[in-house]
């Protein structure tokens, strides 16, 4: 398995889902996780650490596993399976580690609290994973000499998983400013002598 933490939490302008963003430690590899708007605010208050007034859901857990004297690990991503991620909980209890079966964005939000180790399956991060610089860039092919490659079952998850890179370049704010940029510099400079707005 390998280490990530938790990048990101982001919101498609588009259509509102959420998507929790892992980070491979010391690489640049993302693993994207849509979740609900639910388990997404849960990470975010965990994460800015926001204090609320009454314990939510994953603080109720957090607090019964310390009230049994368990202790929880770490939680991982273990599978993806018909697009859909499966997760565990692995906690300590009399001596033993027990796996809990459980769903990522669960487990992120509980693993944000408690500050244990989230680990990925080496698989599903090789399946699933995105590095942006080989990932996101079209293939330079020929269209007048079209790939005669086989079509297997890896390039069919990456097909289906292709809407995690669509969400994540619609995300590029740092485009928008620089249009933005570009626009100031087209606009003529304000005439000096020319009355201000408001006077």
């Amino acid at each position: 398995m390998v280490e990530v933490v938790i990048d990101s939490v982001r919101v498609s302008l588009t259509n509102q889902q959420r998507i929790v963003v892992l980070r491979e430690i010391n690489a640049e590899r993302y693993l994207p996780i849509w979740i609900g708007p639910y388990e997404a605010e849960a990470i975010t208050i965990a994460l800015q650490e926001i204090e609320v007034a009454r314990p939510q859901t994953h603080d109720l857990l957090k607090n019964l596993l310390a009230t049994f004297n368990a202790r929880l690990v770490r939680v991982e991503v273990v599978a993806l399976k018909d697009d859909v991620f499966f997760g565990n909980l692995v906690v300590e209890y009399n001596g033993h580690l027990v796996e809990i079966d459980s769903r990522p964005s669960d487990a992120l939000a509980l693993a944000v609290r408690a500050h244990v180790p989230i680990l990925v399956a080496r698989e599903v991060m090789e399946t699933a994973g995105i590095v942006p610089e080989r990932d996101l860039q079209a293939p330079e092919t020929s269209a007048a000499e079209p790939s005669a490659a086989p079509v297997e079952e890896d390039d069919l998850s990456e097909e289906r998983l292709s809407v995690f890179e669509d969400f994540l370049q619609n995300l590029k704010i740092d485009d928008l400013n620089e249009d933005q940029d570009e626009e100031d510099k087209d606009k003529p400079d304000p005439d000096p002598d020319s009355p201000k707005p408001g006077k």
